[in-house]
């Protein structure tokens, strides 16, 4: 089996556009839009987007929802082999879960510099005394990413 790395960079666009149409679900829905794929050997485990609005849960962000049906579809809690990949930099919440999880790769594409939990704020996934190392690679269709944001925000304002 190959690693993340190893995938063809134009999977991990098309992988990000799946996880933008989600962001874009939620936007529409009244929640944040931020959203997330869970993807193994080139098959979708799963796809959300945030809910916490429609779902009255804090915890209901885009990544857990994502882990939560992954799993349920699988029939396992673990992810040592699939990639995450999210609209926006996780959380420290969703960092920890993605460590829980043992999820191999996480690709993002905004950061979010007052609540990264990933590079920006906070540095979990890279913190040398935790047992699981989560390979991180950012950046991945950011600017759209951030356009949605932009967006759902200042039509807000």
């Amino acid at each position: 089996m190959s690693s993340p790395t190893d995938a063809a960079p134009g999977s991990h666009l098309s992988w990000m556009g799946v996880a933008l149409e989600e962001a874009r679900r939620g936007g529409e829905e009244g929640e944040v839009p931020v959203g997330a794929v869970l993807v193994r050997d080139g098959v979708l485990l799963g796809a959300a987007h945030n809910c916490p609005i429609a779902l009255h849960d804090p915890t209901a962000h885009a990544e857990l929802l994502v882990l939560r049906a992954a799993g349920q579809r699988i029939g396992n809690y673990r992810f040592p082999d699939a990639t995450l990949y999210v609209t926006l930099e996780p959380c420290v919440m969703c960092a920890g879960a993605l460590l829980h999880a043992r999820v191999a790769c996480l690709v993002y594409g905004a950061a979010d510099p007052r609540g990264g939990g990933v590079e920006s704020v906070y540095h979990i996934l890279g913190d040398a005394r935790l047992n699981h190392k989560v390979e991180v690679i950012s950046g991945v269709r950011a600017e759209e990413s951030q356009a949605l944001l932009q967006e759902f925000f200042g039509a807000r304002r």
